[in-house]
This record gives C-alpha cells, structure tokens and sequence, in this order.
C-alpha cells in the first residue's frame, strides 16, 4: 500500500480531512524519524490533514510540501524570539492590535489548517495563547470608537478554522461598523484544506452577503509553493471570487520550500493565472524555531527581484518587505556597497514612505541587522517644495 493511500485511510479521504496533531498518524514516517521528531513536537506542535499530507512526495526527503508542514530536527537549533516584530507591543485590548493607523487586528482563532513549520506566532500554540480572546466584543468597541480604521483584519491562528455561524458573526459585527470598508479575512485554509470551502455553502452565503459592491471582503491567502495550488484549491478560489471575495497571496520567502527563482516566478504566475493578486512577499522573521527556514535579505531580493523577471507584469506586483516591530519596510534595491529601503508603512504615521540607505550586509537576516545608515530621506509635504 503506497503511503497516499495509508493517509486517506488512516487520516480521511482528501475530500473530508480529519485533522491529525500527531506524527503517529502520519504513514509516510518511519518510526525511527518519529522517535528523532517527538524531541521538536514536545516543543513546537504539529497539525496537518490527509488531504495537505497527501500532496508529498515521500520519496523526496527534500519535498518543499513536505518541508512546509513536517518538523525538522533542526527547528531546536537557538535562534531569533518568539515576537520578534513586537506584535504584543501594539495590543490595545485583549485579542485586537492597532499599529497602522487605518487598520486593525483581531485575533479570532488559535487553530489553523495545519502548522507551517516557518510559523512567525508559535507563541500562540507553545504558550496559552492569552493573545487570542473569543471574546470579540472589547475589539468590535475599539474599533468602534477609532473611526480611522477603515481595514479590520481577521487573523490568528486561521479563522476559517472556526465555525461558520461563529466567523459570520464576528463579520457582521465588524461590518456593522460604518466607517470600515475593508475586511480581510487571513486564511491558509485554501491551501490546507479547501474543501473546508467547497463543502460549507454557508460560508459562500456569508462572504455574498457581506463583501458588498463598495466594502469588499478580502481573502488573504497564503500560497507558498505553486504545487498547493491543486485543482481543488483552485476551485475554493473560484467559489471564493465567484461570492465576491477579492483574493490576494501573501508568502514568506522560505529556504527549501520558495527560494529557487523560478519556482517563485511559477507561483506568482500560477496565482496570477486563476485570478489571485501577488501582495506581499515577506522577509522570514527571526523567530524561535525558524533558523533551518531563513534566507538572508540581500539573497532573498536577489531570488525574488529574479523571480519578477521571469514573469509578466501581472504577475509581478508583490512587494518584498519585512513585517518590523516599527513597519513594513520594504528592500527597493541594492548595488554591490548599499541595500535600499523605505516605510511601505510605520506604526509612526510620520515614517510612511521613509527612505533609507545602508551600507550592505550579506549576513543580515533582519532590519536590525543593518547598521550603517549612509543616507536617509522623507516624503515632502507639498508646501515644504514651495
């Protein structure tokens, strides 16, 4: 019996996945690597599905599906914190942070799909996820009371995870907000198990009755290898859009799993093939566990400006940037002596659109790894050019 087939039996048919958190259940690992693995699971949890496992080769010890969601002994090797974008800093209440000034953050769930392994808020599954609060209503206040937020962003965790009656209601809730026009919805779940969306008619009926013509709801959806994008996932998607939902991709650029230009450049054009904008290409952070997985900044804008050049200009509208603890700053460009970057946003309103100079660092994982600034400027107000 090939281990596909002792993963749909063992682990549900691809088409209804039973979420397995164990490696016991996982038929492609031999027990020998299990006994070597329980050392990371005692610390960073595992959670995947048969349909999610069912896309890896196991004959392939360096398959990227593999890589994404299987522990690694070398996820223990110390490096990097567990907030290392000082997420916790920005909570205002329980469940909900406010560091750009026109968006918000709700935490609604303390589950995903499955656990990338790269995971940046393994916090909340190696602690008691006190960041995390089912209680939505002190958030649904705030954001209330803050009429600049025009964007709520439902994260955590993944909050398709949740019951659809339970995500309708935080939606209708927040939608009942008049000055919020955008919510987004942060999900791998098309990923991980679409058919988490194309067996729940309900949720469709939410999305339609909620991304309305001028306040849509956005999927955020994270497609890292273009291999997830199976024909299923592809029809999650289509219903997806179909109800109303705009879709965009955001991913980490990960070592073993998106690091080769042309598998990057693949992705970018099989997501933009089905309808699905390329946003954000993230810088991995620093965070415990993530050393196996990290690219350093100056290689990974080599892969990824390469990768653009490979595609069509459709395909091509992802930002490399790095979610820092004071914006996301994205790397515009380098020469052989300086690496440049600007505030695609800051928690400081008055750092948006800043532009840095620093010497290059070929060793630097992280923003804070730069530390020679040469030249620095900020976006002119327009009296300031009279």
């Amino acid at each position: 019996m090939t281990a596909k087939s002792d993963l749909q039996n063992s682990t549900g048919s691809t088409r209804n996945p039973i979420y397995i958190t164990s490696l016991d259940g996982v038929p492609g690992i031999s027990p020998e690597e299990r006994a070597r693995l329980a050392e990371v699971t005692d610390v960073f949890a595992f959670r995947s599905n048969g349909y999610y496992l069912s896309l890896i080769d196991w004959d392939d010890p360096a398959d990227p599906i593999r890589r994404l969601v299987i522990p690694t002994i070398e996820e223990l090797e110390p490096w990097g914190r567990l907030d290392p974008s000082s997420e916790q800093s920005y909570t205002r209440v329980p469940g909900l942070q406010h560091k750009y000034r026109e968006t918000a953050l709700l935490l609604v769930s303390d589950l995903c799909g499955g656990f990338c392994r790269y995971c940046f808020r393994k916090r909340l599954f190696i602690e008691d996820a006190r960041e995390v609060n089912r209680d939505v209503s002190a958030g649904i206040a705030y954001i209330s009371e803050h009429p600049e937020i025009t964007n709520v962003l439902l994260s955590g965790g993944d909050p398709l995870i949740l019951e659809t009656g339970k995500l309708r209601e935080i939606v209708r809730q927040v939608r009942e907000i008049d000055h919020v026009q955008i919510i987004r919805i942060g999900t791998k779940m098309p990923a991980y198990n679409p058919y988490r969306i194309i067996n729940d008619p309900a949720l469709l009926d939410m999305i339609r009755d909620y991304s309305l013509e001028d306040k849509r709801i956005y999927i955020m959806a994270q497609f890292n290898h273009p291999r997830e994008l199976t024909d299923a996932a592809c029809q999650a998607v289509a219903l997806l859009k179909e109800a109303g939902a705009v879709i965009m991709n955001q991913t980490p650029l990960i070592r073993g799993i998106n690091d080769d230009p042309e598998v990057l450049a693949d992705l970018f054009d099989r997501l933009s093939f089905v309808g699905i904008v390329p946003y954000y290409v993230f810088q991995c952070r620093p965070t415990v566990g993530n050393r196996p997985f990290a690219v350093p900044v100056e290689e990974s804008y080599r892969i990824f400006e390469r990768a653009r050049s490979l595609c069509s200009g459709l395909a091509k509208q992802a930002r490399f940037v790095m979610s820092h603890a004071t914006g996301k700053i994205e790397v515009l460009g380098k020469t052989d002596d300086y690496t440049y970057f600007k505030y695609n946003q800051a928690a400081n309103p008055e750092d948006i659109g800043r532009f840095m100079v620093y010497k290059s660092n070929p060793a630097a994982y992280w923003f804070d790894d730069y530390t020679e600034l040469v030249d620095e400027g900020r976006v002119r107000e327009p009296e300031d050019l009279m």
